[in-house]
């Protein structure tokens, strides 16, 4: 059944996704939270619009999947990794149960656990999406001595894609004047 503007509606909904995603995922990388993930998914429903996005999703997928796979490649990395998330979950958990400020706090009550709810639910949801993703390291990459470099040559060698065709288009716009 058609719906009259519902490809356009799809397409707005969709479009408007990516970019929330996509400036999520960009805050994400200084804030607490997954950052890569959020980009590749924000530029993976882009890149149904946009020829751009298309272009960056593969090395922003190909850093993701180097960084979980770096993850897990020493046990002291998932010692650390575990241990972040653990930090992550633990801040959350003290965010959504509030307690009152401590006897030993020199400031405002309100400048304790500012945020609230909210924060604490986005803390424990990152710390569980960072525990899958140190699982999907472990599944997929540990024990494989290769695959951090097999990755690695992957992003450089996308990288130089996305270079040679930043510089084709330069050469097209100096031709085109």
């Amino acid at each position: 059944m058609n719906v009259p503007g519902g490809r356009t509606a799809k397409r707005v909904v969709l479009e408007c996704t990516g970019w929330v995603l996509l400036v999520l995922g960009v805050a994400a990388m200084v804030l607490p939270g997954p950052g890569l993930l959020a980009i590749f998914a924000g530029l993976a429903l882009l890149s149904q619009q946009y020829e751009w996005a298309e272009r960056y999703t593969e090395p922003v997928k190909l850093r993701a999947l180097k960084a979980a796979a770096e993850g897990v490649e020493t046990v002291p990395r998932i010692l650390m990794s575990l241990s972040g998330v653990a930090a992550l979950g633990g801040a959350g958990v003290l965010w959504i149960v509030s307690p009152s400020s401590p006897g030993w706090w020199p400031f405002s009550q309100w400048l304790w656990l500012p945020g609230g709810l909210g924060v604490g639910i986005t803390q424990v949801v990152s710390a569980l999406i960072a525990l899958a993703l140190i699982g999907y390291g472990w599944l997929k990459y540990r024990g494989r001595a290769d695959a951090v470099e097999l990755l690695t040559r992957q992003v450089e060698e996308a990288d130089t894609e996305l270079a040679e065709h930043k510089s084709s288009r330069k050469e097209r716009r100096k031709v085109e004047r």
